[in-house]
């Protein structure tokens, strides 16, 4: 590790901790040649695999793209791309594996993807589970109308509107032809 104040090649480290998420480690060092103290962040390197074995670091920036061919045409902004990317990331690292197959990273991709936009999720599930068919669409889009059938046991959301609607409900009454006579 240089010193980024006289360039010397060798430092002593003062204080070595990880982060609170446990992804990387904060090293507080010290120069012997200025004696300037300085911090570096150390955090474990992630390596793709490919399908033809060639190893690869992990590139975030390579994800937002593929995705960002997706999402082309569809309402998504540059921000809801990053933080995809980073959403990503964030669950390969959690796999606490140095090397990550190429498919992984593509099932990483597919669920925050189906949350952000489910026209540009089956155009990325198309490429990467290779749809040959029509009935391969049509089955991906019934497995996305199943999710969204409400099953019932769905929390109850609050809606000032129809609170208020309720509130000042008056019950329908009958019309004189259609009362019901008292009972004696």
């Amino acid at each position: 590790m240089h010193c980024p104040y006289c360039r010397n090649s060798d430092s002593k480290v003062l204080d070595s901790r990880t982060t609170d998420d446990g992804g990387s480690i904060r090293r507080r060092r010290q120069c012997p040649s200025c004696e300037r103290r300085f911090t570096t962040i150390e955090q474990m390197q992630l390596v793709v695999v490919k399908r033809s074995g060639v190893v690869e670091p992990f590139n975030r920036d390579k994800v937002i793209n593929g995705v960002r061919k997706a999402c082309k045409g569809r309402p998504v902004s540059e921000d809801q791309l990053a933080r995809l990317g980073q959403l990503v990331e964030d669950s390969l690292r959690t796999l606490g594996q140095p090397e990550i197959p190429a498919d992984e990273v593509g099932v990483a991709i597919l669920g925050p993807l189906r949350e952000l936009d489910q026209v540009a999720y089956l155009r990325f599930a198309s490429v990467y589970r290779q749809f040959r068919s029509v009935e391969d669409f049509e089955a991906e889009i019934a497995l996305l109308r199943i999710e969204q059938e409400p099953t019932g046991i769905e929390p109850l959301i609050p809606d000032r509107a129809a609170d208020n609607k309720m509130s000042t409900f008056v019950p329908h009454r009958l019309t004189p032809a259609r009362e019901r006579p008292e009972p004696p």
